[in-house]
């Protein structure tokens, strides 16, 4: 490595580009430290602001420097407190700034809670919630929130070729109820008609992940078609008054910019999954009008009559959105609720035993014995009602793989699933974890490029990513394996499976220091992960594919 040239460049990019930059935004430079800099100023706009530009004149200076070459940097934002003590600064501030940039991505930023909450809506700006992050000597737990900037990340990202089939995404409706915690409402509204058009397997239907990274902007719906790969785009609005609901549509060709279909449905709350039928009729009949209304009709499918439970179970989907302890906690008591209202909503069963799967997944199971007893019963619940129903047999499913180690079972629910809803990015993911754990490592790669192809701006594409990587591990691919479980890493920080693979590749591809580190994060994520208990976090199938994991695993320094 040339550390001369690397100091360098170092000291150039600080010359001419952050220094003056700092400066511009009103802010000063505290100290230097190293390859770093502590930076302080008057408002968190400013620091944003600030920090925007640095990154994006960073990836133009980079732009034609080969990859070994290039220096990026990590951005971390925080509001607090602070103490002054001859001409430097401390205190809690300070250090939870300087651990967000610690798990920042290259290139990236991460804003505290607080940042976030005087940021909102005041700049150009997307935000991912990274939930709850436990930062390395910070007490209490901080909520993450990953910055992208709007105009860098539509310059990288490419243009995808239209499937062969009629492709449509649906955007996330507007709310325009009065109040505003019904946004999750017209979430829901969303979801269902996305899923109801996902059903026709000659459409090809953006999954709902990708879709919604479009919340709250003006869009360009040529833009949209490009990055997503679709030719329609459906957007619309939601509003619901006391017993009233009003669902307005408008189908847009994304190629031309023309409006095929446009029109709105008034009716009660009762009626609302009539309405939703009438639009989702309406798309396929401007999409493709010879289409037989028999097959409409089997497309569509009401999940309750009950409103009650119906509204529990959207506010419960909503809570999952946000990838935290508590959030999931709260996520299971709504499915339950829903559950206790109607009896028979299978993909409610299926939405809380996925609640059980992440807390085993994520360690957050305090009653292990018990609470994998109840994830089995539920799973099973979801997959005996759920004859046609593709969230209660994928994730009923793979709860029974996960939990339950039931791997036969759950393939063939799954496969049922695919069948019935063969749009349903998340199922494919899911899948491709299946199949890894079952030891089919390149049917885990075809189903995990379908996810991708299916949700190009998903969320969760270290999910996918993971999988990816652990595909390539049973392969004994280890090159591939890290590549992909580095990339899973950067998009979620805190992904333990992730961690596990890279640290487990690195290792038996010879590179202990980088394989020793991931161990230490791992554990520190984690500090009762040993050998022994190795398949409570990777229920391998295969005894061989166990045994090679754990290989890595020691040698990268896991205790037995």
């Amino acid at each position: 490595m040339d550390d001369e040239g690397t100091h360098v460049r170092l000291k150039e990019h600080l010359r001419a580009l952050i220094d003056p930059k700092i400066a511009a935004h009103r802010g000063h430079i505290v100290k230097n430290t190293g390859d770093g800099l502590l930076a302080e100023f008057n408002s968190v706009v400013d620091a944003m602001r600030c920090a925007v530009d640095v990154q994006r004149g960073m990836a133009e200076r980079n732009s034609d420097v080969p990859p070994n070459d290039r220096i990026e940097f990590r951005i971390g934002i925080n509001v607090g407190d602070i103490i002054e003590d001859n001409g430097d600064i401390f205190g809690d501030g300070v250090n939870v700034a300087a651990r967000l940039e610690a798990i920042a991505e290259p290139g990236g930023i991460c804003v505290s809670d607080d940042a976030h909450r005087q940021l909102r809506d005041k700049l150009d700006i997307e935000f991912d919630d990274a939930g709850e992050q436990n930062l390395k000597n910070i007490e209490r737990p901080v909520r993450v929130f990953r910055v992208m900037d709007r105009v860098a990340a539509r310059r990288q990202r490419p243009t995808l070729a239209l499937p062969d089939k009629p492709s449509v995404a649906v955007l996330p409706f507007q709310n325009l109820s009065a109040d505003p915690d019904q946004e999750y409402f017209a979430d829901g509204v969303v979801e269902d008609i996305t899923m109801a058009l996902s059903r026709f397997r000659w459409l090809f239907v953006i999954a709902r992940n990708s879709s919604f990274t479009y919340k709250g902007r003006t869009v360009d719906v040529k833009q949209v078609g490009r990055e997503l790969g679709v030719r329609y785009v459906l957007e619309g609005s939601v509003r619901r008054a006391g017993n009233r609901i009003r669902i307005a549509g408008q189908l847009i060709d994304t190629g031309t910019g023309a409006h095929l279909w446009a029109d709105r449905f008034d009716g009660a709350l009762e009626d609302m999954f009539d309405l939703q039928d009438h639009v989702t009729s309406s798309v396929v009949g401007a999409i493709a009008p010879k289409l037989q209304y028999a097959e409409i009709s089997r497309a569509r499918r009401k999940p309750t009559e009950n409103l009650d439970a119906y509204d529990y179970y959207l506010r419960g989907l909503a809570k999952l959105s946000r990838w935290t302890k508590d959030a999931n906690s709260e996520a299971l008591q709504l499915f339950c609720k829903a559950i206790e209202r109607d009896p028979g909503l299978a993909c409610a069963y299926g939405m809380a035993a996925w609640c059980y799967t992440q807390r085993k997944g994520r360690s957050w199971m305090i009653e292990h014995v018990q609470e994998g007893a109840e994830a089995t019963r539920l799973a099973r619940r979801a997959v005996h009602l759920g004859g046609d129903d593709p969230v209660a047999l994928c994730m009923g499913g793979y709860a029974l793989a996960f939990v339950a180690h039931e791997f036969e079972d759950a393939a063939a629910f799954m496969d049922r699933g695919l069948v019935v809803n063969p749009n349903l990015a998340q199922a494919w993911m899911l899948s491709a974890w299946l199949r890894v754990w079952r030891g089919e490592p390149d049917l885990a790669l075809e189903h995990v490029a379908h996810a991708m192809r299916l949700s190009p701006l998903d969320p969760s594409m270290y999910g996918m990513q993971g999988a990816m990587a652990y595909a390539h591990f049973l392969a004994s691919r280890y090159d591939m394996a890290s590549s992909c479980g580095e990339k899973s890493m950067r998009d979620n920080p805190t992904f333990l499976l992730a961690i596990c693979i890279s640290a487990a590749s690195n290792a038996l591809a010879g590179r202990l220091e980088p394989a020793q580190k991931a161990m230490a994060r791992a554990l520190e994520l984690n500090p009762d992960l040993r050998a022994f208990n190795l398949r409570d976090l990777a229920p391998f199938r295969r005894a061989e594919d166990l045994a090679m994991y754990a290989k890595g695993l020691r040698k990268a320094g896991l205790p037995e």
